[in-house]
């Protein structure tokens, strides 16, 4: 009964963060689910990625936000917020990716966790 829970507060928390990037306009967002994957350290990835560094801050407070109004959690690890190229909101078991273009596709984490079952949301 206790992972059922986990599982659908884990799936609450992706909702809300996908509502917070596309109330920014974010581009490709992609949902990795990360069960199936050894060696992974998080249930979730997700990435999206923004034309120019302040629609990455937009994003990353969008989401902030409308994960806190939906069920009171901050990120427990926030990163990037200095340059804005790569932010990364870490609520444990789901961990949050906004780059700029140029930056996602230098550093490919679609590609790198392959085996990751993906879910794509339009734009």
């Amino acid at each position: 009964m206790a992972k059922r829970k986990k599982d659908d507060e884990a799936a609450i928390l992706c909702d809300q963060i996908v509502k917070g990037m596309q109330e920014k306009k974010a581009h490709q967002v992609v949902k990795l689910d990360m069960h199936g994957v050894k060696g992974a350290s998080t249930d979730f990835f997700i990435i999206c990625h923004a034309d120019n560094d302040r629609q990455v801050e937009a994003i990353a407070n969008s989401v902030e936000d409308e994960v806190h109004k939906a069920v009171g959690e901050w990120p427990w690890h926030r990163e990037g917020l200095e340059n804005c190229e790569w932010v990364l909101l870490d609520y444990i078991n789901v961990v949050v990716h906004i780059f700029l273009r140029d930056k996602r596709d230098f550093y490919g984490i679609e590609e790198l966790w392959g085996d990751a079952v993906q879910t794509s949301y339009e734009d």
